[in-house]
């Protein structure tokens, strides 16, 4: 739930979707984008995502120089994006704008490219959840550029666990 300040009377409360981390497009700022969230920084910006340990971090690096970028979780945030979402999440994010590249950065172990299609937890209890058996960027890297619409060339993948991660 969002707090929104109305001034002396009080605080209002809105329920919205996801929560969507957003800086001014027009205007160089820091935006941090914790898990299951999906934000924007205009040209000069720079993202940040915290601990981004079993998650994959998904940045979109548009043709005016600004910053699209996604923060994608194993298993679903309360309230944010199921990781079978944020790509169309960023996706319309992004619009119809120009797309420069697509980094994918994290814990490329952990991820099986399905979990792009059908999260972890959108399975039925007792069903067979597929589960990496090695690291798979190309996969990945497929996985991420079919969901974006964009072509394969675009997407790079690196595998860069336990840690935050800083995008400039």
């Amino acid at each position: 739930m969002l707090a929104l300040q109305t001034g002396a009377a009080g605080v209002a409360l809105a329920q919205a979707g996801p929560a969507v981390a957003s800086a001014p497009a027009a205007s160089p700022a820091a935006l941090r984008i914790t898990e299951g969230q999906v934000g924007e920084v205009g040209p000069g910006g720079t993202l940040i995502y915290p601990a981004v340990t079993s998650c994959l971090t998904v940045t979109v690096r548009l043709a005016n120089g600004g910053l699209v970028g996604a923060h994608a979780s194993l298993f679903q945030v309360p309230g944010e994006y199921r990781s079978d979402r944020i790509l169309a999440a960023v996706g319309q994010r992004i619009g119809t704008r120009e797309v420069r590249a697509v980094e994918v950065r994290g814990a490329v172990g952990a991820w099986h490219p399905s979990y792009f299609s059908r999260a972890i937890e959108s399975y039925p209890d007792g069903a067979q959840v597929p589960v990496p058996t090695a690291p798979d960027p190309d996969g990945l890297a497929r996985a991420v550029a079919d969901g974006l619409g964009r072509p394969h060339g675009k997407v790079t993948v690196q595998d860069l666990p336990d840690g935050d991660q800083t995008v400039d």
